[in-house]
């Protein structure tokens, strides 16, 4: 059975089918020595040979998920243009694996990697709402009004946010930690949106997505995710 291009390359673990788009639009694949441009062509993984770079590529037989405690101060990408850490200098693999979606560099916590391009784009699509947690350190005491508008949506420059969840957990010396629930990923988005409730985020860790959760897992550790984690990643 055929598959599109992007899709076969994305479960070779190139990249995601994303970026695997851009590779085919930068004239980079070959299949059976014929660049292909288009991103609607289809091949037959078990006929067809796909080149990216010149460089054969297959299906990788040996899928991994991965959890990692991620620490300050690491960046959430395979290779980083600027030579700063990336959590893939954390993780100790021979395979190519990739983050799915990204955390701040100064924030930390849970954040999942893998090879598998299927697991990985059904997590990152917009219509797979997955909930992600995060404990917070905020500044202030917000009101009960202040609450309601950060749950209700708001704006976070251009761009108004989905419903999400604010719960407050306790209050000292004018701060005060929050546990904050929210299903989308746009950049920095928990930090925008406590800016726009006037409560700017001290500290920021996310400790769950859906039901994978980080519990007990120290910074700067990884984990291979159990079946369990794995049944649920696939049946999203």
């Amino acid at each position: 059975m055929k598959e599109r291009l992007q899709k076969y390359m994305a479960r070779c673990g190139v990249a995601s089918r994303r970026k695997c788009e851009e590779i085919i639009l930068n004239k980079k694949v070959k299949v059976n020595n014929e660049i292909i441009c288009e991103l609607g062509y289809k091949v037959d993984p078990f006929k067809d040979k796909v080149y990216v770079n010149n460089k054969l590529i297959k299906v990788e037989e040996n899928k991994l998920y991965i959890m990692l405690n991620k620490p300050i101060g690491y960046i959430s990408t395979v290779k980083d243009e600027k030579g700063r850490k990336t959590i893939i200098d954390l993780v100790c693999t021979k395979e190519r694996i990739y983050p799915i979606g990204r955390l701040d560099s100064d924030t930390t916590g849970l954040i999942l990697l893998t090879n598998d391009g299927d697991v990985y784009n059904k997590i990152i699509h917009p219509k797979v709402e997955i909930d992600k947690v995060y404990l917070a350190d905020i500044k202030g005491i917000p009101s009960e009004n202040e609450i309601k508008n950060f749950c209700s949506g708001i704006d976070i420059g251009g761009y108004i946010t989905a419903p999400a969840k604010f719960h407050l957990i306790k209050t000292f010396n004018g701060y005060s930690k929050v546990k904050l629930i929210i299903h989308e990923g746009k950049n920095r988005q928990i930090r925008k949106m406590c800016n726009a409730i006037n409560h700017p985020v001290i500290n920021l860790e996310r400790i769950a997505i859906g039901k994978i959760k980080l519990k007990n897992l120290p910074l700067g550790k990884w984990r291979h995710l159990n079946k369990k984690e794995i049944n649920y990643l696939k049946t999203l």
